[in-house]
């Protein structure tokens, strides 16, 4: 049957299950980790489902927080993991495509009749080592298969996530999508941007860095569901490319293909960015002709700036997110970049992660890593305190010969930077003397001279 584990997150959901037993009520492990279990995989949590209240759960554990009292949820915490414990439910009706509207307590039976798909559907009692299965979940993991539970389309519209849901599990187990379910989400994929922005976004981390973000983005493609939650990618689709650079084929193959490229597994901003990484090229074709895509780093860069808002992404995400997309063909021009602008680049935050997107994008198109090789190769070589070196001079030099605060600033402290990058001053002394310099040729727009 099943292996139990022996890690400390399952006893303690094995503890849950005991204690609760002791006090006459059932419980079983449900959902996710019993599918994960049977596969013989271990699961990231664990869910219980009870006969129990939320109320008399409380009273069995320390601590517990209601977070769904209306629908019988509770977290349990216990040897400082989190467990959701719930009671066995039927939802009577749903009006807003996520929450049911009333929820009735009922049987193991019906509880597993409401869930989403078969294989999230079965439950387990460790403490008899038998596995319920009221909807033939056992069944649709031998034969590889999400099927939705009851009739598909009623599943998708109580509850519009699990379209993309649909599509999760399938990439990250590598399952097929049962006919009927398929045609469901067909038809009904239009509902997925009635989803909230917060949710959609916390299914796309999921998806984009599991074990095939790539093949997840072509199944939502294959079911008419990717360009409705990225429609600047419909763009893309026949926006041809050079055949000698990309014989892979248009902008929208490219996209996802530099998405495979990076791997199982990467970082959610990194693939974000790689897909959306020439996702400037369509405005910069109608701009400059077929095939011609001048500045398309920077259309890109604001699109992304757009996906990244509607997503609701933290302001850091999206920063960086634009970063990588409006910086991917750094690595082309590095052979004709001035030192200091490639120390500054192999000083950013983002490197690694440039270099990644760049690498995913050239194997992605011709295959040709030399630039990619030739900048790590000058990265490796290069000291740590050449890339970043201490300032030779700070605003409060500028203030101590004559500077007042003020738009001059910025402009004599990155002149300043980019000669000691370049090795053409070293000393504090060479660098006053060419913020003195500056300050000769340059207008003050207001700012004090005294003193220069």
């Amino acid at each position: 049957m099943i292996r139990k584990p022996s890690d400390e997150k399952y006893l303690g959901a094995e503890e849950i299950v005991r204690r609760l037993g002791a006090a006459g009520h059932e419980a079983l492990l449900a959902g996710g980790c019993v599918r994960d279990l049977l596969r013989g995989e271990a699961p990231q949590d664990y869910d219980v489902a009870t006969s129990a209240s939320p109320d008399q759960v409380a009273k069995l554990f320390a601590e517990t927080r209601a977070v769904g009292k209306q629908f019988g949820v509770c977290l349990v915490i216990l040897g400082g993991h989190s467990y959701q414990v719930a009671t066995f439910r039927t939802d009577l009706a749903y009006s807003d495509g996520r929450h049911p509207v009333k929820v009735a307590f009922s049987s193991p039976e019906e509880d597993a009749k409401r869930r989403d798909f078969t294989i999230n559907g079965m439950f387990w009692d460790p403490s008899r080592d038998r596995v319920l299965d009221f909807v033939g979940g056992r069944e649709d993991l031998e034969r590889r298969l999400v099927r939705a539970i009851g009739d598909p389309a009623s599943r998708f519209r109580e509850d519009h996530l699990r379209l993309i849901r649909a599509v999760r599990f399938a990439a990250r187990l590598g399952f097929a999508v049962e006919a009927e379910t398929r045609r469901a989400i067909e038809s009904l994929a239009a509902l997925v941007v009635e989803v909230s922005a917060e949710r959609l976004q916390e299914e796309l981390r999921v998806i984009l860095t599991d074990r095939d973000p790539a093949g997840a983005l072509r199944l939502m493609d294959d079911l008419r569901m990717l360009t409705l939650v990225f429609p600047e990618l419909a763009d893309a689709r026949g926006c041809e490319q050079p055949q000698n650079y990309h014989p892979e084929g248009d902008v929208f193959v490219h996209s996802i293909l530099t998405v495979q490229k990076l791997g199982p597994h990467p970082d959610f901003v990194l693939a974000l960015a790689a897909l959306l990484h020439d996702i400037g090229k369509p405005e910069a074709s109608r701009r400059a002709g077929p095939k011609k895509f001048n500045e398309h780093s920077r259309f890109g860069r604001d699109i992304a700036y757009e996906v990244c808002r509607r997503l609701r992404l933290s302001n850091d995400e999206t920063e960086r997110i634009c970063w990588l997309v409006g910086r991917h063909m750094y690595f082309k021009d590095a052979r004709k970049m001035k030192e200091s602008k490639l120390k500054k680049l192999f000083a950013e935050p983002g490197f690694e992660q440039l270099a990644a997107l760049h690498r995913a994008d050239a194997l992605g198109s011709w295959g040709n890593l030399e630039d990619y090789e030739y900048v790590m190769e000058r990265r490796r070589m290069m000291p740590v305190e050449e890339m970043k070196p201490p300032m030779l001079i700070t605003g409060d030099d500028l203030i101590a010969i004559g500077y007042k605060p003020g738009p001059i600033f910025k402009k004599v402290l990155e002149a300043v930077r980019e000669a000691q990058l370049d090795g053409d001053i070293a000393t504090r002394e060479e660098a006053l003397g060419l913020a003195r310099e500056i300050a000769a040729c340059s207008p003050l727009n207001g700012s004090a001279r005294s003193g220069l």
